[in-house]
């Protein structure tokens, strides 16, 4: 399908795309890398009267340190190149791992970080790992900026909190004791599946205790969803095999799944109880983030 008329715009510098915004309003989007929002435009799902792009944001595809803050990844930054961070690879190996694991190679070298979380597909694979490690996102419009926790930013299927006259810039995952976390996803072939079902884990242990734990589960739910039950459940407990399953019970008791051409409720409550139990002991044993 042809995509509709509009007029294109690229911006400069990020004030200069927060004044266009402004001026804009409703008529505009925002562009970032594309593998989203040019299916949409071709099938008809958006109409806008502009695009405004971000490509000239070179600085919005760097990973980087700051001290007092945490890990920065720009919101242009691609599945690839989360996947290539040392970075990450050093501080947070769960995130490049499941990067390497989004869509094919066009896709993780075209799409955006900031564009998967914009997209708020319930079906989304870093959503739920950045929850679970408790990151939050910066948006910026010409008026000022907020910082908002990943967790609530995403409020609905394709909807976030963010505004038509704002541009989400980075991902911020703050400095944290956490000593492993992990992502494990079920999807019907080998590479380049939606996830059926997926399960994010992030843990921090002391002495064989569990000093602290998060648990995301995705694609069960119309939001990434914290199984805060499980969680409560093995917070400050000695780790064994029985609280492990416990917890497992739990999440899958928690999720909220629907039957859909790709699995039942049943079956993906099922996947949940196997996943949450796997992606616990992983977190547990690799003993890093």
């Amino acid at each position: 399908m042809y995509m509709p008329d509009f007029e294109y715009h690229a911006p400069k510098t990020l004030a200069d795309a927060c004044v266009l915004l402004d001026e804009l309003g409703e008529r505009a989007i925002v562009l970032g890398g594309g593998s989203d929002i040019l299916h949409k435009l071709k099938n008809g799902h958006l109409t806008p009267e502009h695009v405004v792009s971000l490509k000239h944001m070179t600085h919005l595809t760097e990973i980087r340190h700051e001290e007092g803050r945490g890990i920065v990844i720009g919101a242009l930054v691609t599945p690839h190149g989360v996947y290539t961070s040392k970075i990450l690879q050093e501080r947070y190996l769960s995130l490049p791992m499941a990067s390497h694991e989004m869509g094919n190679p066009q896709v993780r070298n075209r799409g955006t970080v900031g564009g998967n979380i914009c997209n708020a597909s319930p079906l989304a694979d870093l959503p739920p790992l950045l929850i679970a490690l408790n990151a939050s996102v910066k948006v910026v419009q010409y008026a000022g900026e907020r910082i908002v926790p990943l967790e609530d930013f995403i409020c609905g299927p394709g909807k976030t909190l963010i505004k038509r006259d704002e541009i989400l810039t980075e991902v911020i995952i703050p400095d944290q004791p956490a000593t492993g976390s992990t992502y494990i996803k079920f999807g019907l072939r080998k590479a380049g599946a939606l996830a059926v079902v997926g399960v994010a884990v992030a843990v921090t242990v002391k002495d064989n205790v569990l000093a602290d734990v998060r648990i995301v589960m995705g694609a069960v739910a119309p939001v990434p969803m914290r199984a805060k039950d499980a969680e409560a459940l093995l917070r400050g407990q000695t780790i064994t095999d029985v609280l492990l399953e416990q917890a497992a019970d739990s999440a899958a008791a928690e999720c909220k799944p629907i039957t859909d051409l790709r699995g039942s409720a049943e079956y993906r409550r099922e996947l949940i109880r196997v996943l949450t139990r796997r992606a616990l002991r992983k977190a547990i044993d690799e003993g890093h983030v």
